[in-house]
């Protein structure tokens, strides 16, 4: 068996033995597990807090502000809408419906840049979408018309605010006046930057993390990996900061400051019944971001959101289920809490429709 790998080895491309090595990379290093492979730990624990409280749905009241509780299927409009209360904070957005034709789609999309002063690239991303899936950065009208009329769900069609992108994990328990920040994520973009002799398909089959998204990457620029990147350039990948599409996630715990936490304190007096969700937010610099002015939310994530500092390359698996199995005590604690103070939780029947009309959307989106 050794000497048929080493004879492989020996003739195999390049691309081959990258790619190669980017199989076994993702298999130890715990990041790119498939989900439920990683999860699986997470769910059994959280099943046996969840008996230990004597209430397997107690998921369903963490927030219960939310259609459902926020377990699945939450609206982004929704959401945003009313964190729209506090003035500058949202990026601004209208929520296109699928059944209307091109002509309304178009007034819809005018409106919006007339009203805020915008002007393109937008994006455009589904109101029940999760992950980062499906979301489109577009150029101009026409495209955004071609993307809209594809889609049949309702989108959202929302201000493109560049800067750095942040993850911020916001709890509060209900028994206290005042929420926290409990992590604080960089969220950057996947790129390589060029050296003036290497081509496209090299600069990412050498990059020791990009390679691990290689059969991703050179499928999406098949048309241009022959081309050699101009020393010092930088070659952005993809726009979207999801770890699916190979964005880096860091700690960034030194961001945190009074103002910083101050400015999502008062976002939250806009979300009853809402304890604990990520925002993710813009801001044109980390000083922008540590006085609490400048950045806008771009998008809120409720209960089943992960605390995505856990994907730093400095932490190990054993540190993710720390934080994990931490994260997921203070949330069915939460949610006991509520159901004391009269928050009733989804049936088992309900519960169990829940999930299956979220597969069913899955189904339909993939």
């Amino acid at each position: 068996m050794l000497a048929l790998a080493l004879a492989y080895w020996q003739v195999a491309s390049y691309r081959q033995r990258r790619l190669l090595y980017a199989a076994w990379r993702r298999t130890v290093r715990w990041e790119y597990w498939p989900l439920w492979a990683f999860y699986l730990p997470v769910v059994l624990y959280v099943l046996a807090l969840s008996l230990r409280h004597r209430g397997l749905t107690l998921v369903s009241v963490v927030n219960p502000g939310l259609d459902r509780g926020g377990v699945a299927l939450v609206s982004k409009s929704v959401l945003l809408t009313r964190l729209a209360r506090e003035p500058g904070r949202v990026a601004p957005f209208v929520l296109i419906p699928p059944q209307a034709d091109s002509g309304r789609k178009r007034a819809m999309l005018t409106a919006l840049m007339a009203e805020h002063g915008l002007s393109y690239p937008i994006v455009l991303k589904p109101d029940l979408g999760e992950r980062g899936r499906a979301v489109r950065i577009v150029a101009d009208e026409a495209e955004a018309l071609a993307v809209l009329d594809r889609c049949s769900e309702p989108m959202l069609a929302q201000q493109y605010v560049s800067g750095r992108e942040y993850g911020v994990y916001y709890m509060r328990h209900p028994a206290e006046a005042r929420g926290r920040i409990l992590a604080l994520t960089a969220k950057d973009a996947a790129y390589v930057i060029g050296d003036g002799t290497r081509t496209l398909e090299r600069l990412i089959l050498d990059d020791p993390r990009l390679v691990c998204y290689g059969r991703l990457l050179l499928g999406e620029f098949a048309d241009r990996l022959g081309e050699v990147v101009p020393a010092g350039e930088r070659f952005v990948l993809t726009e979207l900061r999801s770890h699916w599409r190979g964005a880096q996630f860091s700690d960034v715990e030194e961001l945190r400051t009074p103002q910083l936490e101050q400015a999502f304190l008062d976002l939250a007096r806009h979300l009853d019944g809402f304890f604990v969700g990520r925002y993710d937010v813009r801001a044109p610099s980390p000083r922008t971001m540590r006085s609490g002015d400048g950045f806008k939310v771009i998008e809120l994530n409720s209960v089943m959101s992960e605390p995505i500092h856990m994907y730093d390359a400095r932490y190990g698996v054993l540190d993710a289920y720390r934080i994990m199995f931490g994260l997921w005590r203070r949330i069915i604690a939460i949610g006991a809490e509520n159901r004391a103070r009269g928050a009733r939780p989804l049936g088992p029947a309900a519960f169990a429709r829940l999930i299956l009309d979220y597969r069913a959307h899955r189904r339909a989106q993939s």
